[in-house]
């Protein structure tokens, strides 16, 4: 009798912790009956994600960083015992040979839509998928981009990999460094209009509605002058640029481009010269890994908010 009374206590516990490996990923549930045990991430701020949950030891690689990117001392250390399966995007026989049973990827973050590389093909083979949130609009609807999209993905894998105190205490500190941010700018009467300059010569590629950079200038007292783009990232014209005149431009610094070269560029086209931002040289660089959804994006509201108002 006691030996079944253990059973059915075993079986309630493995029930209740079936139930909270429960997680909803751009529409899809995901379930998860124990923790990963060999997961991959793509892209740095995913990765970054991972480390900051103190999850190293739950990875088997990482994916897509050397392709584009480069690793900061910070980043490199996190991944020193960590190999890279694939300089950019992995392919499924990359995930399959490192016997992954965990994807954490993007839409355009190491998946793309109609690819090899997706939750439905990887099904198959065992690896479950988590979408980053900001990603979602790719693939569905999704609110704007807000903050919350940062925390939920932090609070989801806390939930995956059972280390949920882990991830609510570093979301809520997160929370408190960004209120205390907030609470200390003197802004002017008006939020500074904002242009994002990701890459792009002839057109230039940026932020729009659904990308991180909205929420982190929203938090920094600006506004994206592309709010209204009902876009993620992606291509506009440079007579929009013109015709809504930013007072700062934010570069995002990585790729072959260095941040610099881009803003020579605007500052010697002579098509740009009239936008505010240029004419008083109002330009603020932000890393990569800190534009893009993860651990650093409060630092990236703490640069944005001394550029954009002063210490």
């Amino acid at each position: 009798m006691k030996r079944l009374a253990f059973s059915l206590v075993a079986l309630t516990l493995a029930n209740s912790a079936f139930a909270q490996g429960t997680v909803m990923s751009c529409g899809r549930e995901v379930v998860f009956d124990a923790p990963p045990e060999a997961a991959v991430s793509n892209d740095v701020n995913l990765t970054e994600m991972m480390l900051v949950l103190g999850l190293r030891d739950r990875m088997v690689g990482y994916t897509g960083i050397s392709g584009w990117k480069t690793l900061d001392e910070e980043m490199r250390s996190g991944v020193a015992e960590l190999p890279e399966l694939s300089a950019k995007y992995p392919t499924k026989e990359v995930l399959i040979g490192a016997d992954a049973d965990f994807y954490f990827a993007g839409w355009n973050y190491g998946m793309k839509v109609g690819g090899e590389v997706t939750p439905e093909t990887l099904a198959p083979f065992g690896i479950k998928v988590y979408e980053l949130t900001e990603s979602c609009i790719h693939v569905g609807d999704k609110p704007k981009v807000s903050m919350e999209d940062m925390y939920g993905d932090l609070l989801n894998l806390g939930k995956i990999f059972s280390v949920e105190e882990r991830a609510r205490d570093l979301v809520a500190g997160y929370r408190q460094d960004l209120e205390e941010i907030r609470t200390s700018l003197t802004t002017g009467g008006e939020p500074l209009k904002v242009f994002v300059y990701d890459s792009g010569e002839d057109k230039p590629f940026t932020a729009g509605r659904y990308a991180m950079p909205t929420a982190l200038i929203e938090a920094a007292g600006g506004v994206n002058i592309l709010d209204d783009f009902e876009k993620s990232w992606a291509v506009i014209d440079w007579e929009t640029v013109v015709d809504k005149n930013p007072d700062v431009v934010v570069i995002v610094n990585y790729g072959n481009v260095t941040a610099e070269q881009k803003r020579d560029f605007m500052k010697e086209n002579p098509a740009l010269a009239g936008i505010d931002a240029v004419r008083n040289d109002r330009f603020v660089t932000l890393e990569y890994v800190e534009a893009t959804p993860g651990p650093r994006n409060i630092q990236a509201v703490r640069k944005l908010a001394q550029s954009f108002w002063g210490e």
